[in-house]
């Protein structure tokens, strides 16, 4: 797969490597829903965004909706939890992230799910990751992005404003308590010259 990134001025890193996560800032959003944000967690972002896109197996997939089969707007990969990840950095996040919230979410993050947004025409619908037992118990979802940063949109599910984070060139997000049953999230379309994005979604067992 190519797509022509336009890279940070910021990270110049030929090095791929992670940074502390003692930078994690936590935002309240309500109804037991939080969010976690970490800017350029990863250092060498542009260089793991181009390995990525070059060596995942990308699955383009199709879903019926309303009774007709429509494209998915974006390409995807998925890694469960005997799965080799495709880099070795993605290795020592998804085991970074089980050891800084064990004590908080009780069990370790075990599969990684890619979505590839080529450009702004790219999305993903407003939904929580509700299937399985996110639709009942508090869980968490950690997102790392690369590339080049497109919003991440919130909003609560009982109704109310969203709020939107740009996440890209090696930003952390994560999603916890009850943020996937009670708020939605969506990587809106955009009509902007946006360049192309790669999410990882780390998910602990069971949530999808």
């Amino acid at each position: 797969m190519t797509a022509h990134l336009q890279g940070s001025l910021f990270d110049q890193a030929d090095e791929v490597r992670l940074g502390p996560l003692t930078g994690l800032a936590r935002t309240t959003l309500g109804d037991g829903a939080w969010i976690d944000l970490l800017p350029a967690w990863l250092h060498g972002a542009d260089a793991l965004f181009e390995d990525l896109a070059r060596t995942v197996p990308w699955r383009a997939e199709r879903r019926t909706m309303y009774d007709h089969e429509v494209a998915v707007p974006r390409l995807l990969a998925h890694y469960g939890a005997r799965d080799p990840l495709p880099h070795p950095v993605l290795d020592e996040a998804r085991a970074a992230l089980s050891a800084h919230y064990a004590a908080e979410l009780g069990e370790p993050f075990t599969t990684a799910g890619l979505c590839f947004y080529r450009d702004g025409r790219d999305s993903v619908a407003w939904h929580g990751d509700r299937t399985g037992r996110g639709a009942h118990h508090d869980t968490m979802v950690a997102i790392l992005s690369v590339g080049e940063p497109r919003d991440l949109a919130l909003r609560p599910r009982r109704g109310g404003p969203s709020r939107r984070v740009p996440l890209g060139h090696g930003d952390l997000i994560v999603m916890g308590g009850s943020c996937q049953r009670t708020w939605e999230h969506a990587v809106p379309k955009t009509t902007k010259g946006v360049g192309p994005r790669i999410s990882v979604q780390f998910r602990p067992h069971g949530v999808r």
